[in-house]
């Protein structure tokens, strides 16, 4: 067997390959001699079949896998005393063989490249704080007080209106038959609280203390009880009293209804609440700050497969920001482990960036080439400083993912059980996070303030001068009426690098602030 290097150009390394015939003969002489000792055939003893017969049934089986296992053992060979880091999956051809010939094979590989890294200690980040909004904050408040007002008993006569609460008798039946779970009594309901079927409320505006009435309303299709969807049923009420919500009051008492000694208790947690709504979009404009510190000493060529991989994920997500349709199906899984197997050029047909223009290709090309340098940089880093995720980390990182759908742990955390591939995708990010952690630590960071309007603006790629990256969505900013519900439900898009980061939605409702405070209090 001989191995000859033939092409060592930028990350591209070519071998060929030549195996005698003779050595072929022999390895597959071997391995029918083997096989005679154990095949049993019709007609003959075990281990008694003349090598002509396992010749005849076994021979062209044999030589293809005694080829196959010298190829594979040259291809080693080469990559191993070459010293080869690879950055894809090689690919290797027979160029020439015919029977009782040499074969001739060419090994083609694409190696990463040699990575300089920066002096760490000698970055200097930024990282972004945003001060509390206290009109904003105020605001919560006042709305906390308004929601959890206390109500009075309505003047004699009053009509029902939304916002008011209504107690009630009631009792609902279909067809006449009484369903089970459709009575109560005594029930207090709030009118355009939406806690009944729809249309079940609004037949209760306009009802007074004393008055009984019949609602007709149809279940909906999609109710969760399947013997009630979509079925008409009416409701027999008993209106005992109405009440309005008193003046809304920020007192000790409100607090301690939300589960808090006093006033400042609740003012505190529902200030701790928004601050940590915009975390995901802090944690993301830092790494963003810490990625175009990296790019800017990014000075090496990218493996070809990688970035036409990349290539292929971003165009394929500006067509679809374009509204332009896909005419085949071109999906690629995509991580930054490096073992793609990807060989094709973008010329191919039905190429993923097919219907882009110009430009649109140009700023799809530069987008991927920036991913795969940070990735490969972030890689690099993290391997050079030996920061691993963990198994502990991946279960909390499942179990994160179990929490995000409630009622479904259990099938969450046995869909990851049973997927590595899955497991691993959640791996990704948790090592790119760490790496970000450790840069961090040891950079030279500046803390400064920004704003709402700064923090949500649209994604820009690198500078100023690069244009709008098109595979993630600009954050919507926080209304002043929601915010988050909490970091962990953050929406998933992809960063700059390709992998998962959080991008923080839209905020709650001061009752929710306040119920997630006091739940973090007890």
């Amino acid at each position: 067997m001989e191995i000859t290097l033939s092409l060592n150009e930028g990350l591209a390394r070519e071998f060929k390959i030549a195996i005698n015939a003779s050595d072929i003969e022999a390895r597959v002489d071997a391995k029918l001699n083997e096989i005679s000792k154990q095949v049993k055939m019709p007609g003959f003893r075990p281990g008694k079949v003349p090598i002509s017969v396992v010749k005849a049934r076994y021979g062209e089986q044999s030589k293809g896998e005694v080829i196959q296992a010298m190829l594979d053992e040259a291809a080693r060979e080469a990559i191993e005393s070459n010293d080869l880091n690879l950055a894809s999956q090689p690919s290797l051809d027979i160029t020439a063989y015919e029977d009782g010939s040499d074969l001739e094979a060419k090994l083609k590989c694409e190696i990463l490249p040699q990575i300089e890294l920066p002096d760490i200690s000698a970055l200097s980040i930024e990282r972004p704080t945003l001060p509390i909004d206290e009109a904003e904050l105020s605001d919560t408040m006042q709305r906390l007080a308004s929601e959890n007002s206390p109500t009075v008993e309505a003047k004699k006569g009053h009509k029902a209106a939304l916002g008011d609460v209504v107690v009630i008798d009631f009792e609902g039946s279909i067809e006449g038959v009484p369903f089970d779970g459709g009575a109560a009594q005594d029930h207090s309901l709030e009118l355009g609280s939406n806690s009944f079927i729809p249309g079940f409320e609004d037949g209760l505006v306009g009802v007074k203390a004393g008055d009984k009435t019949n609602i007709d309303v149809p279940f909906p299709e999609d109710y969760q009880a399947a013997h009630l969807a979509g079925k008409l049923s009416v409701f027999a009420v008993t209106v005992k009293e109405v009440r309005t919500k008193g003046e809304p009051v920020l007192d000790d008492a409100l607090a301690e209804k939300l589960g808090f000694e006093k006033l400042p208790a609740l003012e505190e947690a529902v200030r701790n609440q928004l601050s940590s709504q915009h975390q995901p979009a802090l944690r993301q404009m830092l790494k963003k700050n810490i990625l175009d510190q990296l790019n800017e000493q990014a000075d090496f060529d990218v493996p070809p497969t990688l970035l036409s991989s990349e290539y292929d994920v971003v165009a394929s997500s500006m067509k679809s920001e374009q509204g332009i349709e896909n005419n085949h199906d071109h999906d690629h899984d995509h991580d930054h482990d490096h073992d793609h197997d990807h060989d094709h050029a973008h010329d191919h047909k039905h190429a993923a960036d097919e219907g882009l223009d110009e430009a649109s290709k140009e700023e799809a090309k530069v987008i991927a080439t920036r991913r795969v340098r940070l990735g490969l940089m972030l890689t690099e880093i993290g391997r050079s400083n030996n920061i691993k995720v963990s198994e502990e980390d991946t279960k909390r990182a499942i179990f994160e993912q179990a929490r995000n759908h409630p009622g479904q742990e259990q099938q969450v955390v046995e869909y990851y059980q049973k997927n590595p591939e899955a497991t691993q995708q959640l791996a990704g990010p948790l090592f790119e996070d760490k790496v970000i952690d450790y840069i961090v630590e040891l950079a030279n960071v500046t803390d400064f303030e920004t704003n709402i309007d700064a923090l949500y603006e649209p994604e820009v790629v690198g500078n100023s001068s690069e244009a709008k990256k098109p595979a993630q969505k600009a954050a919507k900013k926080p209304s002043s009426k929601k915010a988050t519900k909490n970091s962990a439900k953050a929406k998933s898009e992809k960063d700059e690098t390709g992998s998962d980061v959080a991008v923080a939605k839209k905020k709650p409702s001061a009752k929710k602030a306040a119920k997630k405070a006091a739940a973090k209090k007890s």
